[in-house]
């Protein structure tokens, strides 16, 4: 339905779109307390959507700082009990060892979901890149690896 139709906006899209809006403007010190009061919506899938996209975005600011451990320690206590996001938090953590180069395990990058795979095959680890460049999940990733071990022999 759109709006000209004159048809109301489903209250979890204005919802989702509200909880959006205020992670993206909360405190440091406030994150987890508003993390928590979004997963208690009723509607799971909307709040944890809304928290995915939140722990994505904030991953991608923190992952090279040293606040990364202290901050996924932080969201893993809030989002305790939701399969999804205890795995998208860890495989953040995973992309985190492989993009600084610090200990990983081999089998936990090959049974990583596509997503991580794919962001580890578009890095710069070598390692990393032959792993993916052999055993990656998809054709997709494979070759993103592959281009990857192209690039870093032509650099």
């Amino acid at each position: 339905m759109h709006a000209e139709d004159g048809a109301k906006e489903p209250a979890e899209h204005a919802r989702h779109a509200g909880y959006l809006v205020a992670l993206e403007q909360v405190a440091d010190d406030e994150e987890t307390e508003l993390v928590g009061c979004v997963l208690a919506d009723p509607d799971q899938v909307m709040a944890q959507a809304a928290v995915v996209r939140h722990v994505d975005r904030r991953a991608a600011e923190l992952w090279p700082e040293p606040v990364w451990q202290e901050w996924a320690a932080a969201m893993a206590r809030v989002v305790v009990g939701r399969p999804f996001l205890v795995r998208r938090l860890e495989e953040w953590s995973l992309f985190r060892c492989v993009a600084l180069r610090l200990p990983w395990r081999r089998d936990d990058l090959l049974a990583a979901s596509d997503w991580l795979q794919l962001k580890a095959a578009a890095g710069a680890n070598a390692e990393v890149l032959v792993v993916l460049a052999e055993r990656g999940r998809t054709k997709r990733i494979r070759s993103t690896a592959r281009a990857g071990l192209t690039r870093l022999d032509t650099a």
